[in-house]
């Protein structure tokens, strides 16, 4: 058993891992060639200010009395420059809203890996083109672009992260920081001969990122006083900096300025997703080689900001976020980022025609280098014969666009010189993906066979262990004949030689060799094959082809559950009926009752709102109060029971009962201390984490009658679980808890009606009991349900209240009891236990189940894992490599809850 639950370890962590890497890989290539405009640039400096989770509606809108909440912003929309709403891609977070902006790129998602702190590979961005780039704001953005700089020539000045408090009593201290530490550079500027030498130097940039409107956004929501009093705090401090920038280089109208946003945010201050409130962030534009504002009689856009804003009279240019890169770029005369994707958006220049046809010219070029560094390093790892190229721009065709465009931008053609450029951007941008996933439908192949071949071997192993189909059948075993392996041998031998000769990396070796020894091992059970071939032409077709419908139906329920929360409710009310199907409504009515109102009773949680979006401290309150409650009537039901309820272990339920109270008065506290702006208080910050801690140790000093210990781990998983609640979630432990408890006594109420051994009492099993092997049965069609209703509890547990595959599905509340200071790692750590709590509660009721059922926890793994692995089969074809957090997430969930599931 130990080495197949080693192979079996190892074959999931391949499939695991070849998402990443056959999906999620970075789509960045190196070696181009810079490529820039041959045209003086309209502005020597640019200066770029992001305001970190502004929404283009919050900054646009008028207040109450019809006052502009940014009248500063609002003049420049009016009467200066040019504006829009820059359209972002998901996922909406700060590293790949900053890289998008100033690299010119969508940062794929293996970047997460890192944190979106670290560069998982290195890039080219507008900094690192520029001569000189000074920028101020949070350590986690500017470190980031500083550190993929050649030279010494990006410098940063960040404050503590230790300021980034969601408890602070004023985060938009962040950005009076960032304001007041600008002043004071321009300020000593004027007296330090060397920097003031550089300053004047051209192709020079200055980025602001301030980060209090996002803060303020996160721990108050976007529709609080504290956030749109942030946005007239930004406006007047950009109106400030303005001023000083342009009296200090003598208003010489050679600077452009930039507002925009990295992302938006939703109502429930959260981001990540592809909400318009989280896609749609502000851009302005002004000064030099920009083009003025534009009245207009109407606009046709899908939304309503228009309207709500009053700027339906001014031109409105929506614009991409990478476009963003390839602007600034032509602005300052520097080269694109040479990983830039974005494409110039010439409506926003108000320059020559020619400067913009060989600014378009430039950038056609720039993303074209790409295209032909990529297609030579696949042609390097493929075989000749076995290329494909990509057929719609061919090396000719390429030459052939060139040199049109040239000679239209020579005859003075600019438009026709323009349009055409950006057919060769778009051709390039498509050959650029089809390179990217060249060799997906190969590798997916590979990994595909593997992973089959490994469910069909597990199939088999239970069958031929665990159950009577072969008793009636039995011959006897032959040995595979030596020319199986010898063949396997062969083929193996062939694959590996085809990949040396292609020069693949060791993972191609891994995907393409790892099928030929798991179908040797089922190839090598062929007479337990042809027993089960035998025993299905025995069954009747009808009753094969219903339980065959009915199993797929399971399983097709299991995987639109990840994607639609409401189809657990669906399941739940099915499971509802499960005793009216049986006997177990007319021998145990009781138990039959509390099933059918529990199953009722989870079924509403998957139809309420994602976790945060309406937080409710009373509910979670409540909730503790109903766990008291419950545990009160538990133990007084033990006293009862017992005759020698010993003194230690009546202490150890009645310190548990206390951590719940201390949790309450935690939340409670902690709630009324944020709210008055003083922060979370160090009393209710220690006592969570010794609440947390001991949540860890209480259970193991607890009895081990199964019972009890199931009720020591609820009441420690249930204090935790309070102090990470904000809403309705904290009860939906208690109520999976109690169906979990109903569940136990239905099992062993079906087990007795189909003729188990003589029935012992729940109360009386002990959780560390372990059969011995002759205590054990065979498997029967029940076991089947019962490894079913596991995975379907176990996905109830994850998404019965929320969806974890999209990061604004999380609610930084949550972790407020035990820390307030923005620190990625120990939030996600903290989140995550909370999702795994009732996950853990499940679990341990199962494993009561298969106590109580005298069933081998060996067929029941077998069992699970084949579910599992049929599930994750649905998921490896659903995974996406674009789209939302949402989206991403919730292909890839599947993916790795069904890993977890297996361990």
């Amino acid at each position: 058993m130990l080495l197949f639950f080693l192979v079996g370890l190892l074959v999931h962590f391949v499939f695991f891992a070849s998402i990443f890497d056959i999906y999620f890989t970075s789509p960045l290539v190196h070696g181009m060639t810079p490529q820039f405009t041959p045209l003086p640039p309209p502005a020597r400096r640019l200066v770029l200010i992001v305001a970190d989770g502004l929404r283009a509606d919050a900054l646009c809108e008028l207040d109450k009395s019809e006052n502009a909440r940014a009248p500063f912003i609002r003049n420049i929309i009016m009467h200066e420059g040019s504006w829009g709403i820059s359209h972002t891609r998901v996922p909406t977070e700060s590293r790949p809203g900053h890289v998008a902006l100033i690299a010119g790129f969508y940062e794929d998602v293996s970047a997460v890996t890192k944190g979106w702190k670290e560069n998982p590979v290195e890039f080219d961005s507008l900094f690192n083109e520029s001569k000189y780039t000074w920028s101020w704001g949070s350590q986690d953005i500017l470190s980031m672009f500083a550190k993929g700089a050649t030279g010494d020539h990006v410098f940063t000045y960040s404050y503590d992260a230790k300021e980034e408090d969601f408890g602070a009593q004023d985060v938009a201290k962040l950005d009076i920081w960032v304001f007041d530490k600008v002043k004071e550079f321009f300020h000593a500027a004027r007296n330090n001969q060397s920097l003031l030498s550089k300053l004047n130097e051209e192709k020079i940039v200055f980025f602001l990122h301030l980060l209090g409107i996002d803060t303020n956004g996160h721990a108050h929501r976007p529709s609080s006083r504290e956030y749109k009093d942030n946005i007239k705090l930004v406006d007047e401090g950009i109106k400030e900096i303005v001023s000083l920038i342009k009296e200090f280089f003598g208003n010489d109208e050679k600077t452009a300025f930039i507002l925009t946003s990295d992302h938006g945010m939703t109502d429930w201050g959260s981001h990540g997703a592809g909400h318009p409130s989280e896609t749609f962030t502000p851009f302005v534009i002004w000064g030099p080689g920009i083009k003025h504002p534009q009245k207009v009689s109407a606009q046709q856009f899908d939304d309503t900001l228009l309207k709500e804003c009053k700027l339906e009279y001014w031109k409105r240019r929506d614009i991409s976020q990478a476009d963003i890169a390839p602007l600034m770029a032509s602005l300052i005369g520097v080269p694109f980022p040479l990983n830039s994707v974005g494409i110039l958006p010439e409506g926003y220049l108000n320059n020559t025609d020619v400067f913009i046809a060989e600014s378009m010219f430039t950038n056609a070029v720039q993303i074209l280098e790409q295209f032909k560094v990529k297609m030579t390093q696949k042609k390097e790892v493929t075989l000749p014969f076995f290329f494909t190229p990509f057929k719609l721009l061919s090396d000719s065709k390429q030459l052939n666009i060139l040199r049109k465009a040239r000679s239209y931008i020579k005859l003075k053609k600019y438009d026709e010189a323009v349009s055409l450029c950006k057919e060769l951007i778009y051709l390039a941008l498509k050959g650029l993906s089809y390179y990217h996933t060249y060799d997906r439908f190969f590798l997916g192949i590979g990994v595909v066979l593997g992973f089959v071949g490994w469910a069909s071997y597990a199939s088999l192993l239970i069958i031929k262990s665990h159950s009577g189909l072969r008793r009636g059948v039995r011959k006897e075993v032959k040995k595979p004949s030596h020319l199986l392996s010898c063949c396997f041998v062969v083929i193996g031998v062939l694959i590996a030689f085809f990949l040396l000769i292609q020069g693949s990396s060791w993972t191609y070796y891994v995907y393409c060799l790892l099928p030929v020894p798991i179908w040797y091992a089922v190839l090598r059970e062929y007479q337990v094959i042809q027993d089960l071939v035998t025993s299905l032409l025995a069954f009747p077709s009808s009753h094969f082809v219903g339980y065959l419908l009915l199993c797929t139906l399971g399983i097709e329920v299991l995987v639109l559950s990840f994607f639609y929360r409401y189809v657990l409710t669906a399941g739940l009310i099915v499971l509802a009926g499960w005793p009216f199907i049986t006997q177990l409504w007319t021998r145990a009515k009781s138990i039959s009752l509390s099933w059918i109102f529990f199953c009722l009773l989870l079924a509403v949680f998957p139809l309420m709102p994602v976790v945060g979006r309406k937080p409710n401290i009373f509910l979670v309150m409540g909730a503790g109060l109903l766990v008291l409650l419950l545990s009160l009537f538990v133990v007084a039901s033990f006293i009862k029971r017992k005759d020698s309820f010993v003194n230690e272990e009546l202490l150890l339920h009645l310190l548990q009962m206390l951590s719940i109270v201390f949790s309450m008065c935690v939340v409670y506290s902690t709630h009324k201390s944020l709210l008055r702006k003083q922060g979370l208080p160090l009393v209710n910050q220690l006592v969570s984490w010794l609440i947390l801690a001991s949540s860890f140790i209480a259970p193991l000093l607890s009895p081990t009658v199964l019972l009890e210990r199931l009720v020591s781990i609820f009441l420690s998983s249930m204090s935790t679980y309070l102090l990470l609640s904000t809403g309705y979630e904290a009860v939906f432990p208690l109520v999976l808890s109690c169906l979990m408890f109903v569940w136990i006594h239905m099992e062993q109420e079906t087990l007795q009606q189909s003729g188990g051994s003589g029935k012992q009492k729940v109360t009386r099993i002990q959780f560390t009991c372990s059969p011995g092997i002759t205590q054990f049965r065979q498997l029967c069609l029940d076991d089947t349900r019962r490894a079913f209703f596991l995975v379907f509890f176990l996905v109830t547990a994850f998404f019965g209240t929320g969806n974890i595959a999209s990061v604004n599905s999380f609610d930084l509340a949550s972790v407020y009891c035990f820390l307030t200071v923005f620190s990625p790692y120990m939030m996600g750590a903290l989140m995550m236990w909370k999702i795994l709590i009732p996950f853990v509660l499940v679990m341990c009721a199962f494993e009561a189940v298969q106590l109580t059922t005298q069933l081998s926890s060996k067929s029941l793994f077998l069992m699970v894992l084949v579910i599992s692995d049929i599930m994750a089969l649905h998921f490896f074809f659903l995974v996406k490599d674009y789209g939302s957090w949402l989206d991403i997430g919730t292909s890839l969930r599947g993916m790795i809850q069904l890993s977890r599931k297996r361990q």
